[in-house]
């Protein structure tokens, strides 16, 4: 069947209005930036297409609850926006949206609570905000430094030890065309007092701009699955499996 047929077919199982359907069909095509390919197979579509086919059979027929398995994975960023601009419009209408994903900015977008689970075992639950106070690491300080009359980057090494003794586990994860990602863990470290000295250092160390952010909510979710262990091989981890598989008969 092609993208059009299939979501026909859902929309007559959905006991949807048959004069309806049409118009049902063609709103959601575009609202999914499927309506390109609606009269192509299904077996040609490439696995994007497929997710937004698949969110588009889901809406079909207005559910009260729509569960969703990584609705974007796949899918280009122009449509991922797309897509998402969708289904906030859905939960805003009042309807209840279940979403699994690994994409920590498709559920900062999209969910008003959050659970993240390792092993298995739900580990927090709460809203993405109040996931980042609690579960904060610090902030990622950005910084851009000046280039020289050859247009290459000043050295960002003295700026660098500078950050770490005036706050001690500070860590540069990313030094790229005078481009600084620097990580400085405190938690209740004054936001005030890194201002005031990334201002005494501006001229100095030849900093041309900065920034400072809070935790991401992706950083939050690295940080519990580093608790996250392999599956145990039962196997070879009991010592009594192989006497069990062959006690000798009675």
């Amino acid at each position: 069947l092609t993208g059009r047929e299939i979501l026909r077919l859902y929309a007559r199982m959905r006991g949807i209005n048959e004069k309806e359907i049409s118009r049902v069909i063609n709103d959601l095509l575009d609202a999914v930036t499927l309506t390109k390919y609606a009269d192509k197979l299904c077996g040609t579509y490439s696995g994007g297409n497929k997710r937004k086919l698949s969110t588009a059979i889901a809406l079909i027929g207005d559910p009260p609850i729509l569960m969703l398995d990584e609705p974007t994975t796949g899918v280009d960023p122009a449509a991922r926006r797309q897509m998402w601009n969708v289904l906030s419009k859905v939960r805003a209408s009042g309807r209840t949206l279940v979403l699994t994903s690994h994409s920590m900015e498709e559920c900062d977008a999209l969910c008003t609570k959050i659970v993240i689970m390792v092993n298995g075992r739900f580990v927090c639950f709460g809203s993405p905000q109040h996931l980042k106070n609690k579960f904060a690491q610090g902030y990622t300080l950005t910084v851009r430094l000046e280039r020289d009359n050859n247009g290459n980057a000043v050295d960002s090494g003295p700026l660098c030890n500078h950050i770490s003794r005036e706050f001690p586990g500070t860590e540069v994860f990313d030094d790229q065309q005078g481009y600084l990602d620097i990580h400085i863990p405190h938690q209740k470290l004054s936001l005030a007092k890194l201002f005031k000295e990334m201002e005494k250092t501006k001229s100095e160390y030849n900093v041309e701009d900065y920034s400072v952010h809070q935790t991401s909510l992706e950083q939050v979710f690295l940080g519990f699955t580093r608790m996250q262990v392999p599956p145990v091989d039962r196997k070879r981890a009991c010592p009594c499996c192989f006497c069990c598989r062959s006690k000798p008969a009675s």
